[in-house]
C-alpha cells in the first residue's frame, strides 16, 4: 500500500498497490506528484539585519489560509513554507509564489523582511534563538553549539513514487547527480560578514551536523532499514526524521526527499530544480538498471563533486573515472537523459529552466557581482546592497 494526497482533507491517505510480480511502468495516475520547502531568513525590514526572537503573532498570520503550510523553523530566525503536492509545474510555481507573497506580507506587518538564500551575508550564529518547540529542544540538546550555528535555509523537493518501498533504490542510485542540484542553487557565499570563497557555503556549516552529507550505498530497503533500526535501538537517533542526508526517504510521507539545494533566491530557479529532481526520480524508477552498479569509487567520486559545487558552483567542474566534465555538460547529458520524462509530465519548460541558471548564473553570482562592484565602498554597506538584492529578488515573479 501507499499514500495518496487528498486534497479536500489536506492529507496523504492509503491506497493498494499493484500486487508484487503484476509487472507494470506508469498507470493514469502514476504522476509523481511533489512538493516544494523552503526556509527563508526573517530580518529587520529597514537593517536587514536578522531578528533573533519572531512573535508567534507572525506565524499565525502566515499561515491563515495556507493549511498549515507556513511554520517556525529550528532557529526563531528562519521560516519554513511548503506547497501542498503537485501534478502540475505550473501549478506549483504559482503556489510557491503567493506562499513567498503570504509570508512577507504577515512578516511587513511586524516590520521584517523575508531572504529566501542559504546564509545571511551578514549574520551572527552566537545570537541566534532556538524556536519554541519540543523536537527543537531535543534536537538542540543533543547538538549544543552545533546547533545554534544552524543559520541556513535551504530547500527541499519531495516526489511521490507508484511504489514508495522503491525508494532505498532510487536514493542509493540517485547519488552521483546530487552535486548537479548543489552546483545549480548555490546561495551562500557569505558567512558571518565575511567572503567565504564557496558559492556554496551552506552545506559546509550544515555537515557539523551528524548524520549529513551523502547516505552510504544502501544495496536495498533491507540494509537501510536495519541501519536505522540499529541506531533506534541504541538510542543515537528516535526515528529517521534525525537523519539530514543530502536525499533521503522521508518518514512523514511516501516520498524521496531531496534536500541537498540552498533555498533559491528565485523563485524560476527554485522550480526548475525541482522540475529536475522530478524528472530524473522518474527516470530512474522506471529504469532501474541506470546507475545499478554503483560502487565505492562511484561513491567517493560524488563526494568529490559534492565540495566542487559547493567551492566553485557552475563556474567549476566535476569529476568522473574519463576525466573531468563541466557542470554544464553534465546539465545538458541530464536534461537529455529525462527528456521523455518531461514531456510525459509536462514540465520541459519548467526544467530547461536550469539551462537559463547555467547563463545567467545563481543567486551566488549575483551577490558576488554586486559586492564586486562595490567592493570600494564600507563592507557594511556592500553587504546590505547584496542582502537589498536577495529581499527584492525573492518576490520576483
Amino acid at each position: 500500500m501507499e499514500f495518496r494526497f487528498d486534497p479536500q482533507e489536506q492529507r496523504f491517505r492509503i491506497r493498494t498497490l499493484v500486487p508484487p510480480g503484476q509487472a507494470r511502468l506508469f498507470a493514469a495516475d502514476d504522476q509523481f506528484q511533489f512538493g516544494i520547502e523552503e526556509e527563508y531568513f526573517l530580518a529587520d525590514a529597514k537593517t536587514l539585519q536578522v531578528s533573533a526572537e519572531t512573535p508567534e503573532a507572525l506565524f499565525e498570520l502566515a499561515e491563515c489560509g495556507t493549511g498549515g503550510r507556513v511554520g517556525r523553523e529550528f532557529l526563531q530566525a528562519q521560516i519554513e513554507a511548503a506547497t501542498e503536492p503537485h501534478v502540475e509545474c505550473g501549478a506549483a510555481r504559482r503556489e510557491l509564489q503567493r506562499l513567498r507573497q503570504n509570508v512577507a506580507g504577515a512578516a511587513a506587518q511586524h516590520g521584517l523582511a523575508i531572504l529566501a538564500c542559504g546564509t545571511h551575508p551578514s549574520a551572527r550564529w552566537p545570537e541566534s534563538v532556538q524556536s519554541p518547540k519540543d523536537r527543537y529542544d531535543d534536537v538542540m540538546d543533543v547538538l549544543q553549539m552545533i546547533g545554534q550555528r544552524n543559520m541556513l535555509c535551504g530547500m527541499h523537493v519531495h516526489v511521490e513514487f507508484p511504489d514508495p518501498t522503491r525508494r532505498v533504490d532510487v536514493m542509493t542510485r540517485m547519488l552521483p547527480y546530487l552535486p548537479l542540484f548543489i552546483a545549480l542553487s548555490t546561495s551562500s557565499p557569505f558567512w558571518q560578514g565575511r567572503l567565504t570563497g564557496l558559492k556554496g557555503y551552506r552545506l559546509a556549516a550544515y555537515d557539523e551536523l551528524p548524520r549529513t552529507g551523502l547516505p552510504e550505498l544502501f544495496a536495498n530497503t533491507t540494509d537501510y532499514d536495519a541501519y536505522v533500526a540499529a541506531l533506534m535501538r541504541s538510542g543515537a537517533i528516535k526515528d529517521a526524521s534525525h537523519l539530514w542526508w543530502a536525499v533521503r526517504p522521508s518518514l512523514k510521507y511516501p516520498t524521496l526527499e531531496l534536500r541537498a539545494p540552498d533555498c533559491c533566491t528565485r523563485v524560476e530557479d527554485a522550480v526548475a530544480l525541482a522540475a529536475l529532481y522530478r524528472m530524473l526520480a522518474r527516470h530512474l524508477y522506471a529504469d532501474p538498471e541506470h546507475n545499478a552498479g554503483l560502487d565505492a569509487v562511484d561513491r567517493s567520486i560524488a563526494v568529490e563533486n559534492k565540495w566542487r559545487a559547493q567551492r566553485y558552483g557552475l563556474g567549476g567542474t566535476f569529476a568522473t573515472r574519463s576525466g573531468a566534465l563541466p557542470v554544464s555538460e553534465l546539465l545538458d547529458r541530464v536534461l537529455d537523459l529525462v527528456a521523455v520524462d518531461a514531456v510525459a509530465l509536462g514540465c520541459t519548460d519548467e526544467v530547461e529552466g536550469c539551462r537559463r541558471i547555467v547563463a545567467r548564473g545563481t543567486s551566488a553570482d549575483a551577490q558576488l557581482w554586486i559586492f564586486t562592484e562595490n567592493e570600494h565602498e564600507d563592507a557594511d554597506i556592500v553587504l546590505h546592497k547584496v542582502t537589498q538584492w536577495i529581499r527584492d529578488a525573492t518576490l520576483v515573479a
